[in-house]
């Protein structure tokens, strides 16, 4: 599936749409923090995030149109990410290294990240070994 550069708004109504499953677009608003934007607002972000792929229309019901999101949380999560590791020169020392300035990471953190690489060692091993 593509990977839609999205705003921070544009998330915003995803991560509605992610907890939720679909909603209208008053439903969206509704459920944004105040001070709210303007319902117009709402519903051209959505329409932007329909022609981008990341959500659909799969209802009417009376004259509202309900929305589902289409782009999966782990590949927005992946796009940004990918973002972000570009103004570090595609690196993730530099990063991680600005997140302990900023007081952001804790060694806790780093002791858990690094258990996860090994887990990703491992199973990466693990399929490289096995037979075809």
């Amino acid at each position: 599936m593509a990977r839609p550069k999205l705003t921070k708004f544009e998330l915003q109504v995803l991560e509605i749409l992610w907890g939720r499953g679909n909603a209208s677009i008053r439903e969206i608003q509704e459920s944004l923090p105040e001070p709210r934007p303007a319902y117009t607002t709402v519903q051209t972000t959505v329409y932007r995030l329909e022609r981008k792929g990341a959500v659909q229309r799969t209802r009417r019901i009376s004259n509202a149109h309900i929305f589902e999101p289409i782009v999966a949380r782990e590949t927005a999560r992946h796009r940004l990410l990918d973002e972000v590791l570009s103004f570090f020169g595609g690196r993730a020392q530099p990063m991680m290294a600005q997140l302990a300035e900023a007081g952001k990471i804790t060694l806790d953190d780093v002791r858990e990240l690094e258990r996860t690489i090994k887990e990703m060692q491992q199973q990466k091993a693990g399929k490289a070994r096995k037979p075809k």
